[in-house]
């Protein structure tokens, strides 16, 4: 469970300091105060499990890891949570951005909240913390459900991987499942515009050319992995904001920032695995976790069996019951991060999950400056577009 911060704002004024900056009895003072009101809303019992995940001090970003873990041969969960606070002015598909998290994961963990003007001095969790796909663990795997890339390789005598999010194909042009490999890499691509593509869009009045050069206007971006299904590519983007939407004509593709990184690190001949997996069940430290994603059409029921067939088992081999409730409100919810169902050295079903607390960076990569309208300046039409990602 994370504590909703923002349902505190029409109770009570919590002033903008940290804990850890008060006297000790102001601090005391501060957190009864607080208390009172959780109790009064949640109960003696919720109020427990409340305290225990308040974060009481304010990390610098660099405190959590976005990418790159190192994994226990026995473990399937990496990576941890966060809270960070809104500023006025910022967009989910901004923070989602700076955090290397796709606009789907940061929505799905924040229901309720606004895509395009979130509540300043809000709070939102970044789902920094991730399942790893039910395959092998051998080059690149990416699950389409969750949107995201595994990268894994041998460091040593350790598992490393590194992950990013990805905009994948559309309902109606999908991502096709599968093994594959990287086939050859090209920085600055040319994008040959397939025939299929080109007619699509000539069907909404948006003529395309035989082929885009390097620049701006390419979709391919600056990177691209070319893979032995023909036609397909693991490739950078001119449109950022669409990481986390299925948005493609059927490729993979990621940040700028990500995509330079995975071409960097990744040769020619590495296996590439793309595999469809909304419920997801792991552990890590002994603790039983369940990561539930929005299921696309037709995939949901024989996934969710699977996903049901492990725990079964595992409270089978285990001797601890499950909290069946619990897991099919996370099932139910798919709110896109790890949740923590149970401790199976101890039998226990408390709360396990640690959320670190961020500050704000001073500036987010990759956000637009939007300079400051002036009521006596001219202003020019500059672009009518279709939505809000084309604009980004």
């Amino acid at each position: 469970m994370v504590f909703n911060f923002s349902s505190l704002k029409n109770i009570v004024h919590i002033p903008p300091c940290r804990i850890s900056d008060l006297s000790p009895l102001s601090n005391r003072l501060h957190l009864i105060i607080l208390l009172i009101f959780i109790l009064s809303f949640h109960g003696c019992a919720d109020m427990r499990e409340v305290v225990k995940s308040l974060p009481l001090h304010i990390h610098p970003e660099e405190k959590i890891e976005r990418n790159d873990f190192f994994v226990a041969k026995e473990d399937d969960v990496i990576g941890r949570l966060a809270v960070i606070r809104l500023e006025k002015g910022d967009t989910l598909p901004d923070i989602a951005r700076h955090f290397s998290l796709g606009i789907n994961t940061v929505s799905a963990a924040n229901p309720g909240v606004d895509i395009w003007v979130p509540e300043a001095g809000g709070r939102i969790l970044l789902p920094l913390s991730f399942i790893l796909p039910d395959t092998r663990r051998k080059g690149i795997v990416i699950n389409l459900a969750a949107m995201r890339l595994f990268y894994f390789r041998k460091d040593g005598k350790l598992l490393a991987v590194s992950t990013y999010p990805v905009g994948i194909g559309t309902t109606e042009q999908p991502t096709p499942m599968g093994q594959m490999y990287i086939t050859r890499k090209k920085f600055r691509p040319t994008w040959y515009v397939p025939a299929v593509i080109a007619k699509d869009h000539r069907k909404k009045g948006d003529l395309l050319p035989a082929k885009v050069p390097p620049g701006p206007l390419n979709p391919l971006g600056e990177y691209a992995l070319y893979l032995s299904k023909s036609g397909y590519l693991v490739h950078g983007t001119n449109k950022p904001a669409s990481i986390g939407l299925r948005a493609t004509n059927g490729c993979i593709r990621l940040y700028p920032e990500d995509i330079k990184r995975l071409f960097e690190n990744t040769p020619v001949k590495t296996p590439v695995r793309i595999v469809n997996q909304p419920y997801l069940v792991g552990q890590r430290d002994g603790i039983i976790y369940i990561e539930a994603h929005k299921p696309f059409e037709g995939s949901g029921t024989a996934e969710l069996k699977k996903a049901y067939a492990k725990l079964r088992n595992i409270e089978k081999k285990s001797g601890h019951a499950l909290d069946w409730k619990k897991v099919g409100k996370v099932m139910g919810e798919a709110r896109g991060f790890p949740v923590p169902i149970i401790d199976i050295r101890h039998g226990s079903q408390k709360k396990f999950t640690e959320t670190i607390k961020l500050r704000r960076p001073d500036k987010l990569y990759g956000k637009p400056e939007i300079p400051e309208l002036k009521t006596d300046a001219w202003y020019v039409l500059a672009a009518t577009l279709r939505d809000k990602v084309d604009a980004l």
